[in-house]
Parts: structure tokens; sequence; C-alpha cells
């Protein structure tokens, strides 16, 4: 589980889109504005890539089945997870991503074992 936090146009979807080709993906990557969520399956893996923006209430992810998606079987990439707070399971990884001046800055925070363990590896 990784939340990904960051103001508009920080970098979260092109971060996500630069994972799936790092794993192999070769097909279009776009952002989950709208339909929320996107799977993908890249290097053996199964990703959910999640925009929460847009949503607002716990009715649309009980509708949604969502919480299917949160099995410990899928990487789960989530953009503005405090939309669904209370809801979403902890994130083992959260990425800050900030806009500066001269590019962008990324902050990783391990939350979880699991967490560090992904930041060991990189």
């Amino acid at each position: 589980m990784i939340y990904l936090h960051g103001d508009l146009g920080a970098g979260k979807t092109t971060l996500v889109r630069g994972v799936l080709r790092a794993l192999g993906f070769a097909g279009r990557v776009k952002s989950p504005t709208y339909t929320l969520v996107e799977h993908y399956e890249a290097g053996g893996l199964h990703l959910r890539h999640f925009d929460l923006y847009r949503f607002r209430d716990a009715e649309e992810w009980e509708s949604s089945g969502f919480r299917d998606e949160f099995d410990r079987c899928n990487i789960c990439l989530v953009e503005w997870p405090q939309q669904a707070a209370g809801l979403l399971p902890a994130a083992d990884l959260t990425l800050d991503l900030q806009i500066l001046p001269h590019g962008r800055a990324l902050t990783f925070h391990a939350n979880s074992d699991t967490g560090q363990e992904c930041l060991n590896d990189l």
C-alpha cells in the first residue's frame, strides 16, 4: 500500500507511469481522475492506481467494491488518500511530492516493516 501526497501537478501520476514503465508495462498509462482506479499487470505484479481526488463519501466506497482491491495481493498506489480517510488500509510507504522553483522533490517514508524493506531495496 503506497500513498502518494502532493499538490495538483506535483507529479503523482507521472511517478506511477514511471514505475509501470520500469516494470516493463508498455501500454497506455492514464490518470484515473474520473474512473477512480486503473488496473495494471506488469513485472508479474498486480498494480492498482487510485486517484481519489473526486471521491466524496463512504457509500461510494462500498458500492464501488474498492475494499476488494486492497487484498494484500495487489500493489495499490493511492493519490489523494486523505479523501478516503478511515476507509483505506494503512500505508506501507508514503511518498510526498513537492513542486520546487526548479523541479520536484520526492520524500519517502516507511510506515511498516514491508515499507522499510522496499526502501532498503532501493
